[in-house]
């Protein structure tokens, strides 16, 4: 039992993360707390640790719709365009509604988010079952498409959305920095996406899917179906993850989430996602997201450049692929041993 769990990928980007969190916190510096005047790690206290956290989640809740797809064979680059047309559409929908309880806004820009997201999965799913054009040209265009929309929607605006919203998602539990509600929130769905994805029919569904088309045609599967299903529960979490960032950032902008599409994919790809599909687990891309910011927040705490931010990332991407490939080869070969 421990042997399998030291060997098991979650073992390995643990030991990576505290390992990247032993570095920082001992080479990141004190300083003292003007309040109570306590020496206190740069790193290693709570406020540096929820606010890693809190970006960790946007990425996190994203990844583990995008894990899905890739899971069956396909790729959304799509879900950073969805973020932000979801997000300004709400904030446009609660300004022309004007006040309403905190409960009815709450409800409904969740409702909102939710549904344009669910839409916009709908519409990738269909044009790449119907149209039978590869998903990263699809989702290429639709990146474009919806993040155009917002574009001209909001005429390039920032909108605030009420501070109900917010004071929902910054509920505070002992400091005026201490927000749990996105990690929460995250915790939830990378839960809900690991027991869909083990527990549940479908969730073996699209793992024969993404291993095999054919032989899962041949089984019967509907795969049409699938395919957009997979894409509609990426949309789904895309418009979670609008909520929570327009509600704890307080606004809505066409330009949000710019880029996240490739922390959302290196996150799933870093946490083990097979590109080619049939591989992947929405566990591995909450830790694959994490380390992702980690590698952040250690250029911010080691006042590195920041320009360098990306170098590290695509390395820690391309390494993190030759490392799983090189893990199947030699499972494929001890397997063949043992045979």
């Amino acid at each position: 039992m421990l042997r399998t769990l030291l060997n098991s990928q979650q073992a390995g980007l643990l030991f990576v993360i505290l390992l990247i969190g032993t570095i920082l916190s001992l080479s990141a510096g004190d300083h003292v707390n003007r309040v109570t005047g306590e020496v206190v790690n740069n790193f290693l206290n709570s406020y540096t640790l929820m606010q890693t956290a809190t970006d960790a989640s946007f990425f996190v809740i994203m990844a583990v719709g995008a894990t899905v797809v890739i899971i069956s064979g396909g790729i959304d680059l799509s879900v950073g365009a969805v973020y932000a047309l979801a997000g300004v559409m709400t904030a446009m929908m609660l300004r022309a509604i004007g006040p309403e309880s905190p409960f009815v806004a709450v409800v409904l820009a969740l409702g909102m988010c939710v549904g344009i997201g669910v839409l916009c999965g709908l519409i990738n799913g269909a044009m790449v079952v119907g149209l039978r054009v590869h998903p990263f040209i699809v989702t290429l265009g639709t990146m474009w498409i919806f993040r155009g929309v917002a574009f001209v929607t909001s005429k390039a605006e920032s909108i605030l959305v009420p501070p109900s919203l917010t004071d929902v998602v910054k509920w505070s539990i002992g400091g005026d920095a201490l927000y749990p509600m996105p990690m929460i929130i995250m915790l939830i769905i990378t839960a809900a996406g690991a027991i869909y994805l083990s527990r549940t029919v479908m969730g073996r569904h699209i793992f024969a899917v993404g291993g095999n088309v054919d032989a899962s045609r041949y089984a019967g599967l509907r795969i049409n179906r699938i395919l957009i299903g997979v894409y509609i529960l990426s949309g789904l979490t895309a418009g979670i993850a609008a909520f929570v960032g327009i509600s704890y950032y307080g606004s809505a902008s066409c330009a949000d989430a710019t880029g996240y599409e490739l922390y959302v994919i290196a996150s799933a790809v870093v946490g083990g996602a097979s590109l080619r599909g049939g591989r992947g687990n929405a566990v591995n891309a909450m830790l694959g997201a994490t380390l992702i910011v980690l590698i952040r927040q250690s250029i911010r705490t080691l006042h590195l450049d920041q320009n360098y931010e990306w170098i590290i990332i695509g390395c820690a991407i391309i390494a993190a692929v030759v490392l799983d490939q090189m893990n199947q080869h030699f499972t494929t070969r001890r397997l063949a041993k043992e045979a």
